[in-house]
């Protein structure tokens, strides 16, 4: 999964960028709201992490431009600010969660992929399609109950696709998802991060649409 993550602290900032990597996620960081507002005006995210107190455009007025442009991408808003009229005015200018500086990674991390889940619709903690299974929380996944490794990138692709189940999409939505600023991406990387999926999970599981993308059908496929 690909997101933003909008904070002025270059401290703070990478450690959360290098915390979320690993954890599966492809992270773009910026530092102000205007580089931010331009990032989502030319990316494509699958949620946003936004501090309130930025430079060169606040925090509150970037999530308001946001949902007044209609976009409904989930946004947590990271924060020091805790009183209770910070919060309420949080939610009210559009954002869908609420942590409170210092916080716990991991805490950030769970709070993050049950809003990924809300937002696909998703109501169970365990992505389940047939005989695999996939838990976002604990980055792990099984095939018939027994488990399965996969690289991260591996596991996102498996992950991002289990979230659309019967929805095709194109190598290069799944490279957005993948792959952050500055990450090499080479020609045939989903094809490749296809390949071992096939390998590890069964050749029927994910079905090429030639010239048009990737799906996981709504209808388990016999091997």
């Amino acid at each position: 999964m690909r997101i933003l993550l909008v904070e002025d602290d270059a401290l703070l900032g990478d450690g959360v960028r290098v915390g979320l990597k690993q954890a599966g996620f492809a992270v773009d960081w910026t530092q102000d709201g205007q580089a931010a507002k331009l990032a989502l005006e030319t990316e494509d995210y699958a949620l946003m992490v936004l501090d309130l107190g930025l430079p060169k455009l606040s925090g509150t007025d970037l999530l308001k431009w946001l949902r007044a442009r209609q976009l409904t991408m989930p946004v947590l808003i990271l924060t020091a600010r805790d009183t209770v009229a910070d919060r309420v005015a949080g939610l009210n200018a559009g954002a869908d969660d609420y942590l409170i500086k210092p916080f716990d990674l991991d805490e950030l991390i769970a709070r993050l992929n049950a809003l990924l889940r809300r937002s696909a619709g998703q109501v169970n903690l365990i992505l389940q399609h047939g005989d695999i299974a996939l838990t976002p929380s604990t980055h792990q996944v099984s095939k018939n109950g027994q488990a399965v490794a996969l690289s991260a990138r591996e596991f996102s692709l498996l992950h991002e696709l289990l979230l659309h189940v019967g929805r095709v999409q194109s190598r290069e939505q799944l490279e957005q998802h993948l792959y952050g600023w500055g990450e090499e991406v080479e020609s045939n990387s989903v094809e490749v991060h296809v390949h071992h999926l096939r390998k590890k999970l069964g050749s029927a599981l994910i079905r090429t649409l030639r010239g048009v993308g990737y799906v996981i059908d709504k209808d388990v496929a016999k091997p």
